[in-house]
This record gives structure tokens, C-alpha cells and sequence, in this order.
């Protein structure tokens, strides 16, 4: 894991902290020395600050992207500002504001690990309709949209889409309800697993990038209550 905070302080605090929890951890003080490790080591998540010296942690994120969907956490101390929609924009896949807890930061990471190694399970609905006969791998199509839920690959018209691990498991908490309005808070719950009523604006986010990819009308707003698949 790739953690790259500039405070020396608070770097190393978290560093030890995290490996106490099992992690081997690396560890960067500015952008570009995090993006330099980020190109020479594989990483199984990166957490990365906004403030940062050189290239900011926005900045990082975005080089990050052009070549990898590894699973990103944004550290940010001012959560009500614009760091936290920049962030997400970049590609983040969720943010924590600073001072952070050490039990909440493992919990975010633990649930973007999860994210990136499994898929989610079906909805209630498909599975108390299919059974234990519910295939492994089914192939969905919407439209020019199709989402192969066991091979977890998606494409559209033909082509293959790259979608982060957090933008994969929101197509696919959409794909197993297609039709149906998913309100933001029950998206937070099951696709961030939020125990809580967290912050709505990493899923409004995350459907915007996921409509730059899939087309603008695939994923309908529903004012007031949340958002829909298209079938």
C-alpha cells in the first residue's frame, strides 16, 4: 500500500499504525516521489493527501488513472470544500477529512480491498427469485450495454469499458435492479458499506464518471429520490 502524505508527523504515525494492522506500507513525502514509487511498485491501494508539494495528491490521482484502476482513498482537511469533488473527479474512489481515526481509515481501506477483489452479491430481489440455480456468470445487456456479472467485464457496443473497482460494483448494484430507483443513501450502504449516512457526493460523483463512460442516459436521475438503470 501506497500511502503519500507530506506532514512528516502524521506519515509516519499512520505508517506505523497501519502495519500494525498487517499492511506493508511504503511511503512518500511529495506527488512526484509518490508517482515515481507508483510507477516503480505494484500497489494494492493508494492513499494519497490533497495537499501536497510538487504534484498535488489531485494531480497524482490523475496521473494515476491514465494507467491504472487501482483502488484510490483521497486525504483531504477540509471536507466541506472543493478537495472533495476534485478529488472524486479525478478518480478517487472515496475520501476521509483529517483528523482521521486509525479504526476509520482501516475500515475505508478494508472496504475498498473488498471492492477491488469481489464482486458484490445479488440483490434481494434476484436472489430470492433464482435461487440457489442462479448462475455464477450471467451476461446483462441494457441497450448497447452489456455487463458480464461473473467475469465482471463490461462494454458497450461492442467495446470494453476499464471501470474502476467502486465504479464496477455501482454498474453492478444497478444491473440488479434495473428499472428500479436505488436512493443515494441505500448506493452508500451497499456499494461503499457506509454503516452510517454518509456523504452523498461520492456517489453522484462516481455515477458522473461512470456516464462519461457508459453514455450520458444510461443512468437516470430521479430528483429527489436517487438513481436508475435504464433497461
Amino acid at each position: 500500500m501506497l500511502l503519500v502524505e507530506d506532514d512528516d508527523l502524521m506519515r509516519r504515525s499512520f505508517t506505523v499504525a497501519l502495519e500494525r494492522y498487517g499492511y506493508r506500507m511504503r511511503a512518500a513525502a511529495d506527488g512526484l516521489a509518490g508517482l515515481e514509487l507508483f510507477r516503480e511498485e505494484s500497489f494494492d491501494l493508494l492513499i494519497l493527501d490533497v495537499m501536497l508539494p510538487g504534484l498535488d495528491g489531485i494531480g497524482l490521482c490523475r496521473r494515476v488513472r491514465e494507467t491504472s484502476l487501482v483502488p484510490v482513498l483521497m486525504m483531504s482537511a477540509r471536507g466541506d470544500g472543493l478537495d472533495v469533488v476534485a478529488g472524486l473527479e479525478a478518480g478517487a474512489d472515496d475520501y476521509v477529512v483529517k483528523p482521521v481515526d486509525t479504526y476509520v481509515l482501516v475500515a475505508r481501506i478494508r472496504s475498498l480491498l473488498r471492492r477491488a477483489t469481489y464482486p458484490p452479491a445479488p440483490g434481494p430481489e434476484r436472489a430470492a427469485g433464482e435461487g440457489a440455480a442462479r448462475s455464477e456468470r450471467e451476461v446483462l445487456a441494457f441497450g448497447d450495454l452489456t455487463v458480464d456479472t461473473g467475469g465482471l467485464e463490461v462494454s458497450v457496443s461492442g467495446s470494453p469499458v476499464a471501470l474502476t473497482p467502486t465504479e464496477l460494483k455501482l454498474l453492478l448494484e444497478f444491473a440488479a435492479h434495473p428499472g428500479i430507483v436505488l436512493e443515494r443513501q441505500t448506493l452508500l450502504r451497499n456499494v461503499w458499506e457506509y454503516g452510517w449516512d454518509g456523504d452523498s457526493r461520492v456517489v453522484d460523483l462516481c455515477v458522473q464518471r461512470l456516464r462519461s463512460k457508459l453514455g450520458r442516459d444510461r443512468i437516470e436521475t430521479v430528483r429527489g429520490f436517487g438513481y436508475k438503470l435504464r433497461r
